[in-house]
């Protein structure tokens, strides 16, 4: 039988717990018996890495050797910034429509900067996080497939293509996320 593990599924800028495949990849994964966390971040009016990282800590608390972290569009850049600041080894990382450094996009830049727009510590990121996944689509309107290579190469890792996939969010038609929970699934096996 699988071992239980407390999954975060962690939304991107402009993002909500409410929105995209989070709640359905919440219902599958609790009904398999694990603890699901999604947390409301501040975003856009105070979206800063700091009260990232504040309001984690007050929602779900410190990193965790049983936690898989799930994260979309910038969500992947703060996962990285846990991952990098951690003492502990979660058990896998699961990165959704990633990027790293300016997209480009006005709305974006300006709040995602101290997530994204900095040198990381790939070494110390790859020790800490047990399995490391990047899915990028090849048509995302906000982040070209490139910066999903970027992504992948820098984690020593294949970058699973989503064809037609979009942002990977609900306009793109991801209501639901089979191919996510059948990669935890398979992780968890």
């Amino acid at each position: 039988m699988n071992e239980k593990k407390h999954i975060v599924i962690i939304h991107g800028a402009y993002g909500a717990p409410t929105e995209n495949w989070f709640p359905w990849l919440s219902k599958q994964l609790k009904a398999d018996g694990h603890k699901i966390s999604v947390p409301a971040l501040p975003t856009p009016e105070g979206q800063t890495l700091s009260n990232w990282l504040a309001e984690f800590k007050s929602q779900v608390g410190e990193l965790e050797e049983d936690m898989i972290l799930v994260g979309h569009s910038l969500a992947p850049g703060f996962i990285l910034n846990l991952l990098e600041r951690s003492t502990v080894k979660v058990s896998a990382v699961f990165l959704v429509s990633g990027f790293l450094g300016k997209l480009g996009l006005a709305d974006f830049d300006p709040i995602n900067k101290s997530f994204v727009c900095c040198q990381f510590d790939w070494d110390k990121i790859k020790d800490n996080a047990g399995g490391i996944y990047v899915y990028n689509s090849d048509n995302d309107p906000y982040v070209p497939l490139e910066k999903g290579k970027e992504l992948s190469q820098n984690l020593g890792v294949d970058l699973n293509v989503i064809h037609n996939g979009g942002h990977i969010n609900a306009d793109a038609g991801f209501e639901e996320i089979p191919f996510l929970l059948e990669g935890i699934n398979s992780f968890l096996k």
